[in-house]
């Protein structure tokens, strides 16, 4: 029998009125801190695989399982009120580089089970613990073409992504997932195809999940890159009724403030999200990004005082010490308001 529809995640839109929600840092920095090598992630299941492993983050759900438990761990013990399920790159179409399409939906169960256990043991009545189940863009655009010389070439469909982006939500929904995330978007069109995924999931499984939709402007531009500005990514994705719409990745808050600005202006019937990176790339920096936890913290303070902010965070470079020094900060300031609730409902369960 399947759970009605948001009954874990009932209490996250009263939250989202009260205060400002942490959710976590970055998964992929904090896996290569340690340094794994390719007999590491390949376990002893993998042994024999034709093809290279190493850099399979999302593999690690099955052969390192408690490698990623103890990263929840600590952002759990860091304040974070939703984790991100261990699966940015689990899609077949991401899989199938290395030779593991098969394994996507595995992959999914297995994450978004290891997520679900760690945030039950991290909840309490006071402060209960969310598992967004993390939809990553995949490697291929459908907007963008691989050649050149040829615009109008694609490396893959809306069909293609649509039929990936089921199947991974699917594995994320039985594993547990409260929500689920779509995030780092570079293409739109990928996006609506995962939106489009997930509603054919949730309608045939009965199961209606919260869902948050996030963008990544890559440059001074304020474009994603296929070419929508912030306010054009919103009304490109509008109609999924996001319970939160933001940006992360690509740049450090300090880069992302007028965008997060125009979009919280922009999608005043929603709430918004943020979780940049640590800064810009530095290889002489411990995290391999500019900025400690102190100024990562003291930006994102910045935007919740200006009033932006429902959910905050941080992607590439993040730590749980940023991720506790964000939640310190940012919890002194009131969450921005809505002007439209469009889940009026869910806010008054």
């Amino acid at each position: 029998m399947s759970r009605p529809p948001y009954t874990r995640a009932a209490r996250l839109p009263q939250i989202l009125q009260q205060r400002i929600v942490i959710i976590d840092g970055a998964m992929g920095t904090m896996i290569q801190r340690h340094r794994l090598g390719e007999a590491e992630f390949r376990g002893e299941r993998f042994r024999d695989h034709p093809t290279d492993l190493k850099g399979n983050n999302d593999l690690l759900s099955i052969t390192r399982p408690a490698l990623i438990r103890e990263i929840h761990d600590a952002y759990l013990a860091a304040g974070a009120d939703i984790i991100e399920t261990n699966t940015f790159g689990a899609t077949r179409i991401a899989q199938e580089d290395y030779g593991l399409g098969d394994l996507a939906r595995e992959m999914n169960l297995a994450a978004a089970r290891l997520a679900r256990v760690a945030a039950d043991a991290a909840a309490t009545a006071d402060k209960p613990r969310f598992v967004a189940g993390a939809l990553g863009p995949t490697p291929r655009t459908a907007s963008i073409s691989p050649d050149v010389n040829d615009p109008g070439a694609r490396n893959t469909s809306f069909d293609e992504l649509r039929a990936a982006y089921h199947e991974q939500a699917a594995g994320l929904l039985e594993g547990g997932a409260d929500l689920f995330l779509v995030e780092t978007i570079f293409d739109t069109l990928n996006a609506k195809a995962a939106i489009f995924a997930l509603e054919e999931l949730m309608e045939a499984s009965g199961e209606r999940l919260p869902v948050i939709v996030s963008g990544t402007v890559t440059d001074a531009s304020g474009r994603i890159l296929s070419g929508q500005t912030v306010p054009a990514f919103w009304h490109s994705v509008r109609h999924a009724r996001p319970i939160a719409v933001g940006l992360n990745c690509a740049l450090g808050a300090a880069l992302m403030r007028p965008y997060i600005e125009e979009l919280s202006k922009v999608a005043a019937d929603t709430w918004i999200s943020c979780y940049p990176n640590a800064g810009l790339p530095n290889p002489m920096s411990e995290t391999g990004f500019d900025e400690t936890p102190a100024v990562t913290a003291g930006l994102m303070e910045e935007f919740a005082r200006a009033g932006f902010l429902n959910i905050a965070g941080g992607c590439c470079g993040t730590t749980p010490q940023h991720i506790a020094e964000i939640a310190k900060r940012v919890s002194a300031y009131r969450p921005r308001g809505r002007h439209d609730p469009l889940f009026r409902e869910l806010a008054a369960a």
